[in-house]
């Protein structure tokens, strides 16, 4: 083959792997389209919020601010750059605006996981196989909010570390510092990195007693980063993360937590994974897939083994999490570079450039037939949260406080900001006893007559088939005043007439 047509080959494979990328960008984009996850959210709207306090009163808050039950409990808004960044995003477009953002978002977490697995395994085809079954997983199972900052910062974590621990360069890790503090400013979840490089340090430590006790097993890889320098920036990035507004509390708040009870009952995303999908097989066959990967080397890498099994621990327990495991397991499968000589060359700035260009040409043409518009974003809003009843609320004025379900108080909270919410997703906020008494309350529990917060409440607002809602509708004490297909409402003292549509 002459030297001109091995360049025209190599031209056409080009083409054809960015022609592939662009093809799973694309599905990517068309599907966040079509799903306006963004708007659905029971929590961005309350974030929403809580970025525009910020912008408004430039400061933090250190109460529960928007709530009538935990107003002067203490509570902190940890994921604060990422409110600003919605509410930057909601003045510049309204929920259109905010919507974007969520979609970019989307894109950047799948951008991310391809380019860990491209730079990892240093072979296209390797790392768009990894990365489309890792991101098929968890990419849409939870909405665009905070926690997606936490993906993508995981996976810059993760790329530094395995590359670090392959060529044994401290150097390498110098940036994750950085890396922390941009995540403890974005999102609660930046103790999973932290777990992770604690996890590399603790392995290395263990390791290296093993072997002046004389137990130096021929199957393990032998340690290859110097210990002080790896315990002193795993050291940096604890200290590093409390350059916050909320300094060192945030680890408080990560103990709360850890040592709640209730919210895991009554939060569907923070229970356990049930099997009861497709992309929830995907996640234990790439679970099993990355313990072989690890598990059939020469020599096995016992720091991988240990990550793996943490983050099997935190990603079968709650579905929510399953980013974690899957972004772990894609890096251990993907950590086999290939030989120099077989080395293909990564993506330049060009060609993410021109990426970026079709993918928003194809966003212009897709939102068409995806209804991704004020109007299809409204009518989106307007069958999953009460906003005739909240309509209704102020053409009809009536005395509060108001008794909401807890799947609308973040909504309520931007929506109908005159009637402070009584719960809203802020589990941090008000914590188990609270918490409790609300969903026995929501459920019929036999002593919600006695609920001292129902007692008070001028205004109910909840989910027409809640069991609440029929107890509530034989109470003498209410009597109601609004109904619709998804909501109803009750006021306590006597009023004249019902509306229904």
């Amino acid at each position: 083959m002459s030297v001109a047509q091995e360049l025209r080959t190599l031209f056409r494979l080009r083409i054809l792997q960015l022609a592939t990328l662009g093809s799973l960008f694309a599905f990517v984009l068309w599907r966040s389209l079509a799903l306006k996850l963004t708007v659905r959210d029971l929590d961005n709207w309350w974030h929403l919020k809580v970025g525009d306090w910020i912008l408004q009163n430039h400061s933090f808050p250190h109460t529960g601010i928007f709530s009538a039950t935990a107003a002067n409990r203490p509570w902190a808004a940890y994921s604060w750059g990422y409110e600003i960044l919605l509410s930057l995003s909601y003045k510049w477009q309204d929920i259109l605006g905010m919507s974007i953002f969520g979609t970019v978002l989307t894109l950047m977490v799948a951008a991310s996981v391809y380019r860990m697995t491209r730079r990892l395994s240093g072979r296209f085809w390797m790392a768009c196989l990894i990365a489309t079954a890792a991101c098929s997983v968890f990419l849409f199972t939870v909405c665009p909010r905070p926690v997606y900052f936490s993906m993508m910062l995981f996976t810059a974590e993760l790329t530094l570390i395995l590359e670090a621990n392959r060529s044994g360069r401290m150097q390498t890790l110098y940036w994750l510092p950085l890396v922390f503090f941009f995540w403890a400013n974005l999102h609660i979840q930046f103790v999973y990195g932290l777990a992770a490089i604690g996890l590399l340090a603790g392995v290395n430590l263990a390791q290296r007693l093993a072997a002046k006790a004389g137990w130096e097993p021929e199957y393990l890889s032998a340690p290859t980063l110097p210990l002080g320098p790896l315990f002193a920036i795993a050291v940096s990035c604890v200290l590093v993360a409390c350059i916050s507004p909320y300094s060192y509390h945030l680890y408080e708040i990560v103990y709360g937590y850890a040592s709640a009870r209730i919210p895991y009952k009554m939060i569907r995303e923070l229970q356990p994974i049930a099997f009861q999908s497709p992309s929830q097989y995907l996640q234990l066959l790439l679970t099993g897939v990355a313990f072989f990967a690890v598990g059939r080397k020469k020599h096995i890498d016992l720091f991988k083994l240990a990550l793996l099994i943490l983050a099997a621990v935190i990603g079968y327990r709650m579905m929510r999490d399953a980013w974690f495991i899957c972004i772990a397991a894609a890096a251990c499968m993907a950590d086999f570079p290939a030989r120099e000589e077989d080395t293909q060359p990564a993506e330049t700035w060009y060609e993410w450039s021109a990426l970026a260009v079709v993918l928003v040409v194809a966003g212009l043409l897709f939102a068409r037939d995806t209804s991704f518009h004020r109007a299809g974003l409204d009518a989106q809003i307007s069958r999953l949260f009460p906003v005739k009843a909240a309509n209704y609320l102020r053409q009809h004025p009536e005395p509060g406080p108001l008794y909401n379900a807890f799947d609308w108080g973040g909504f309520l909270i931007w929506y109908a900001p005159d009637y402070p919410v009584a719960i809203d997703g802020r589990a941090d906020l008000y914590g188990d006893e609270l918490n409790g008494r609300f969903y026995a309350t929501a459920n019929g529990d036999d002593s919600y007559a006695s609920d001292p917060y129902l007692e008070r409440a001028g205004v109910v607002l909840l989910f027409r088939d809640m069991p609440l809602s029929s107890l509530l509708s034989s109470d003498p004490r209410f009597q109601k005043i609004y109904e619709d297909n998804l909501a109803v409402m009750f006021v306590r003292q006597p009023h004249p007439g019902t509306a229904a549509e």
